[in-house]
Formats: C-alpha cells, sequence, structure tokens
C-alpha cells in the first residue's frame, strides 16, 4: 500500500503509520484501492522473493510499477529511495502519492481528526496530523524534502482538487501527487523529519540528521548502531536456527521503547503541551509496561543500563505530567489505559533496587504513593478497604488485584531506599492482599462478590462468572493461581505446601487445552492451560524451582524454547508485545529469568548455548560457559560462580554487576540434589532481594 514513517512493534492494539509515501508510473491514483482489485488504486502488487530486510534497511520491487523502493533511517527520519524503470520504454514520469488520510484504521475508518499540508518550497512538504485512535488526541508532524524538484505537484482535499497557497491547507482527507520528470534521472529520493512539537522541529531534525543524499551512508551508519546494539551479547552454537532466532529476539528486543524528543530536546508530553528536556537527557515513548516490566526491562538493564535512567525519568515525567497519573501504556503524547496494574512503578522500583543512579526516585516515590494510597483508579479503593477488589463491582477484578499486589511490591523497594521503613513495611503487607481470592477447597484464586462470597458458578477456565464483564486480564484461574511473582513461598503455602504446590504446577502443563468460546486470542500458544503468547504466564515454569525441583523448571524452559519460538516470519506463537515475547527467549537462553524482576533476584532455568558473553558497559562482562557432551543435555548438574562451586538456584543483580562468569556443568538426567535444599530456594518477599 506504500510507505509510512511510524509503527508499532507487535503490540496487540493498533496505531500510527503517518505520513505513507508511495511511488507510481502511469495513471496517478489517490486512494489504495482494495487489496481484491489493487488496479483501482495506488497499491502495488509485491512479492517476498524480491524483498530484502535487514536492521536499519528495506528493499522491495514494486510489481505494478516497476519501481524498487529501498527504506533507511535515523533515529528521527527517514529516507526513502525510489529507482524507477530506466531504459527503452521505461516511462519518462513517475509520480509519489502523499497521503495524509492514511493511518491505522479506527472502527473501520481513518483515525484523522484533522490535518495540515502546505507546500513551504518548490520540493518540500510540511504538516502533521492529529488522530483518535488507540492514541486519543495524537499530535504528530513531518517535513519532507525530495531529491528533485517536481514538475508539478496536485493538491487535494476530500478528494477533489485543490489550490495550494501560502496558507496550509487544513482537513481531514488531504493528499497530493508529485510528478517528476525521470528522463535525466529515474531515481528519486524523499527524506522526511519526524517531530510530536511541529513541523518546523521536523524541519530541523532532518537537517541535522540527514543533511544531505547520503543514502549509503545513512544506510551504513543504521547498520554501524544495530550491530553495535546486537553485540552486546555474543553467543557460541553450532545449532543455526537456534541462532537465528536469538538475534532476530535480540533486534525485536531492542525496537522499543521508542525515542520521543527532536534533537533541540522538545517534545510533546503527557499534557499535549511541549516540553524541553535538561542537556543529555532523553524522552521515550511506546513502553508496553505490561508486558515488558516482565523480562524486557530487566534485560535493558543488563545490556543497555545507560538507557535505563532515562526509561525511568521519562515514566517520572509523564506521572508528573498526564492526567492519568502513573503510566500504563504511554503512546506518544497520549495514555491508553491499555491493561492492568501501572507497572511503570515496577520499572522504575527495579533501576532503584539495582542501584541505578541519575533517576529522580524522591520525586518518583511521591508520584508511586499517589497512586497507591490516594488515587480512586480501577478498583483501587476497594483494594485498599476491602483487601480484594469485588468482582460484581469492577471488571477484571481477580487480575488487577494481583497487579495492585505487585505494584505495592514494587513501591515498597523504593520506600525501603529512601529510608520510608514504615511505608515500606505497610506495602509489603499489602502486597499479601491476592490470599484474599484462594479458595483452599480447590486451589484456586476465584472471584469474590462485595460481599465476600465467591462468586459461582466458577470454573478454572472460564473469563469470569457473568457475562457482564471477565474476571482476569487475559488468562483465567488456571494462570491467573500461579499469577504471583514476588511471594512464592506464601503461595506455595496457601496452596497447601510444597507437594500439593507441584501436583497443582504440573496439572496446569498436563490439562487439556480447551478455552471457552469468549477467550481472547491473546491466550495462545498453550501447554496444557499454560499460555506461553501471553504475559501472565511467562514466569510460571520457573516457580518449581521455588519449590526445590529446579529440574522441572529445566525441563520444561527448554521445552518452551524448541517449541514456542520458530526462525520464520510468523515464529512468535503470540503478540511481541514491544519485546516481551522475545525477552523471555533472550533472558531464558542466556540459562536465567527474572521471575520478580524489582527485586533483582534471577533465576537459573537451562542455558541453550555453549558460550554467551554479555557486554554490560564501561568495559564489564558477564560470560556464561556450558559444558555438556550433547547439545540435548538440559539438566544442570552443578554450577560454578567466579570460579567458586555455587549451590544455589538463584543470584542477584549485585553479584554480576561488575561482570562475572557462570560455569554449567549440563546432563541428560536430573541431578535431583542441586537446589533441593531450603537454604538454595531463591527468596520470597524480602525487600533486600536475598
Amino acid at each position: 500500500m506504500g510507505f509510512s514513517h511510524t509503527h508499532l512493534s507487535g503490540t496487540g492494539c493498533g496505531d500510527l503509520l503517518d505520513f505513507l509515501v508511495m511511488p507510481g508510473t502511469g495513471e496517478s491514483k489517490i486512494v489504495p484501492g482494495p487489496r481484491s482489485n489493487p488496479d483501482a488504486g495506488y497499491r502495488s502488487r509485491f512479492s517476498h522473493d524480491d524483498e530484502h530486510a535487514e536492521p536499519g534497511f528495506y528493499s522491495v520491487l514494486l510489481k505494478d510499477y516497476g519501481i524498487r523502493a529501498e527504506l533507511t533511517a535515523t533515529e528521527r527520519a527517514g529516507l526513502h529511495r525510489y529507482t524507477f524503470p530506466a531504459g527503452n520504454g521505461a516511462p519518462s514520469t513517475g509520480h509519489i502519492i502523499v497521503d495524509l488520510e492514511h493511518s491505522y484504521a479506527y472502527n473501520g475508518h481513518s483515525a484523522v481528526v484533522t490535518a495540515s499540508l502546505a507546500h513551504v518550497a518548490p520540493a518540500t512538504l510540511a504538516g502533521g496530523h492529529t488522530t483518535k485512535a488507540w492514541g486519543d488526541g495524537r499530535q504528530i508532524y513531518f517535513t519532507m524534502q525530495f531529491s528533485q524538484q517536481p514538475t508539478r505537484t496536485v493538491f487535494y482535499q476530500d478528494s477533489n482538487v485543490v489550490a495550494q497557497g501560502t496558507q496550509p491547507l487544513t482537513g481531514k482527507s488531504l493528499k497530493c501527487v508529485l510528478f517528476f520528470d525521470l528522463s535525466r534521472d529515474p531515481v528519486v529520493l524523499v527524506k522526511t523529519g519526524i517531530s510530536g512539537v511541529d513541523a518546523e522541529s521536523a524541519a530541523n531534525n532532518l537537517k541535522v540528521e540527514i543533511p544531505g543524499w547520503d543514502f549509503e551512508g545513512i544506510r551504513r551508519n543504521a547498520r554501524r548502531k544495530w550491530n553495535e546494539q546486537l553485540s552486546r551479547i555474543a553467543i557460541e552454537t553450532e545449532n543455526e536456527t537456534h541462532r537465528r532466532i536469538f538475534y532476530a529476539a535480540l533486534y525485536h528486543a531492542s525496537v522499543g521503547p521508542s525515542l520521543f524528543d527532536d534533537v533541540d530536546g522538545r517534545y510533546r508530553g503527557m499534557d499535549k503541551q511541549i516540553h524541553q528536556l535538561d542537556p543529555n537527557q532523553r524522552n521515550y515513548t511506546a513502553f508496553s509496561l505490561w508486558d515488558t516490566y516482565r523480562a524486557a526491562h530487566p534485560l535493558y538493564t543488563l545490556i543497555n543500563a545507560e538507557r535505563v535512567p532515562d526509561f525511568a525519568n521519562t515514566l517520572i515525567r509523564m506521572a508528573e505530567e498526564s492526567p492519568s497519573g502513573m503510566p500504563v501504556w504511554p503512546l506518544q503524547g497520549c495514555e491508553t489505559g491499555t491493561m492492568t496494574g501501572y507497572h511503570s512503578a515496577a520499572v522504575i522500583a527495579e533501576a532503584c533496587n539495582k542501584g541505578i543512579a541519575g533517576v529522580n526516585y524522591q520525586q518518583a516515590y511521591k508520584l508511586m504513593m499517589k497512586r497507591a494510597m490516594v488515587d480512586d483508579y480501577r478498583g483501587l479503593g476497594y483494594y485498599r478497604s476491602k483487601g480484594y477488589i469485588p468482582c460484581d463491582l469492577e471488571e477484571e477484578s481477580v487480575s488487577k488485584t494481583f497487579e495492585y499486589c505487585y505494584d505495592d511490591w514494587a513501591i515498597a523497594h523504593v520506600a525501603n531506599k529512601l529510608g520510608h521503613l514504615d511505608d515500606a513495611k505497610m506495602l509489603v503487607a499489602r502486597s499479601r492482599n491476592y490470599r484474599n481470592y484462594y479458595d483452599r477447597s480447590m486451589n484456586f484464586a476465584r472471584p469474590r462478590l462485595s460481599s465476600g462470597e465467591w462468586a459461582t458458578p466458577f470454573s478454572p477456565i472460564e473469563m469470569g462468572t457473568s457475562k457482564k464483564w471477565r474476571d482476569f486480564t487475559e488468562s483465567n484461574s488456571w494462570q491467573t493461581s500461579f499469577g504471583i511473582q514476588h511471594d512464592a513461598a506464601g503461595l506455595i503455602e496457601i496452596m497447601g505446601g510444597q507437594a500439593k504446590f507441584l501436583a497443582k504446577l504440573n496439572e496446569l502443563f498436563d490439562q487439556p487445552s480447551t478455552l471457552p468460546a469468549d477467550a481472547p486470542p491473546d491466550i495462545a500458544g498453550l501447554v496444557g492451560q499454560y499460555a506461553h503468547g501471553n504475559e501472565p504466564s511467562h514466569h510460571i515454569a520457573y516457580l518449581y524451582t521455588y519449590a526445590g525441583q529446579p529440574h522441572k523448571t529445566q525441563a520444561r524452559v527448554r521445552m518452551l524454547m524448541e517449541t514456542m519460538y520458530k526462525a520464520l516470519p510468523d515464529g512468535l506463537q503470540g503478540n511481541e508485545d514491544v519485546g516481551q515475547m522475545s525477552a523471555w527467549f533472550i533472558m531464558s537462553s542466556m540459562g536465567f529469568y527474572s521471575v520478580d524482576p524489582v527485586s533483582g533476584n534471577y533465576i537459573f532455568g537451562t542455558p541453550l548455548f555453549d558460550n554467551v558473553r554479555l557486554q554490560l558497559g564501561e568495559g564489564k562482562q558477564l560470560e556464561i560457559i556450558a559444558h555438556r557432551e550433547s547439545p540435548k543435555d538440559q539438566y544442570i548438574q552443578s554450577v560454578t560462580f567466579n570460579g567458586k562451586p555455587y549451590t544455589r538456584s538463584w543470584f542477584n543483580h549485585r553479584d554480576i554487576a561488575t561482570g562475572g562468569r557462570i560455569v554449567f556443568q549440563m546432563g541428560s538426567e536430573p541431578n535431583l540434589e542441586f537446589g533441593s535444599q531450603p537454604e538454595d530456594f531463591p527468596p520470597s518477599l524480602t525487600l533486600d532481594g536475598a
């Protein structure tokens, strides 16, 4: 259909796709036309055989026009190169359409509320639009320059040709077609600066980042930057499929969060106003927090620690600026409010507990406590007064309570670090509110009514007990019953102790993968009732380790790595969710995972590779070595940590913060002794992470 300038990475909701550009020959058309009849519009057929993609570069042949399209980018600008047909019989003219009506469709229509388009120079366009879709009232702007001066430019408003004078055109449906004489040069380049501030700032971004027309230079620079990022983890393996999956995953995990500021340090805040950053600060967006706090942000603390202060300070500024308070799912100056909890608290608290400097934790604490203690937000009032959220008064009540428990746990760490010990004690105690949902007679978490009684009828595979709304967020009671990340020991106790807990955990994986008709499609990648395609399940395979059976974790995790990820374009068993699905694979394949990210603890799983060298920054390195006789050897026989025998089934971030060396001896059969003693279990509900 064309090439737009903004995109989201595998989110469950859609938006963006701003400022579509599409080249063509022959008759110019201003509508894309349907896929069923592409000849009716400007879209073109293509084949994957004529396509090439790599980090920082994309190319495809538009078969209907014979045009080779190539794309590359800088941080705030995109560069297109369109090579039109040349030689005998080739058309002497070509055109490029710029479609400002194009957007991610909202209720079947363009999400554009209003747009502006100006012809600021013979070969330069500028404008922007406001959209109402997933992000309500999102504002984005551009300045676009062409390497050739068009012979003429035709503007359209609501499909009608209009004159374009000195003032910008405004309206919901604005487009233009630029015509080019190709007789001297069949190549037309297009460079576009993007800004959330205004078109003039987009022009400045373009001037600074792409001052000329050196496509190959920009491409090489993009390739260099991606190579720097992807080289932060080096792996050794003879399994080429595993290698491809790993580096595709590292690419995916590195796409977000997205930079959302201009070269002069200005950005559009969550209050829709323009703000100025302090020197050397950066502002980001596209935080899929319900997903990414689990593994993506822990991964960033390892391989991109230099960016973590900017991530955290961005979230703090958002909480200050946004009418909605603590960020939930922020997108380009809008709070989408998507998903439950407010896990910006978890991301900030993880940075605090891991000792990452340069973050305004004092201000963060005030904002967190306002949400935790004051805001009447999505059932939090019930959570505070009753210790649970009644399912007859609030939707997704069980999941929301579990999420608020984890955010209380997160804030407790910041309180502890800042010396607010009474607050920390209160929040830790409140983080156990999840216990109010467990029916010990059946060992399931189930919804409660405002009367305190269990809601009926109850089935662990159902989304809720009534048709009014769901009681669980993209999950059911099977998954949610194991949804406790910070107090696994408490979960084991409430389920009747170690033996009953382990039996229940086995049962989860061994159940029929039956779901009701109203189950959301997000519950995917099923192994029994475990759903790897959605985030509430991501820590569950590691819970065996908390009950003294890490070999069960090792077997489950290896199975999930082998079955839930393929070296294919559709190789994930669920939404990417801005890197979380991939981050699970990255962390797990290195041999550990952050069940409870805020604590800073990592739980051993099973290393997939023979050797991993992870660059922690400032010359520090974590090396992970796995000795095995066969690639199928998945069970840990023994561990040495920095040259010393190590019996624990976990370690803390501070143990590797300055570098380290972990050596696994692997085998084909479980070592039932490793990690089986209570003193070697990972800790639960301990603020210092040890």
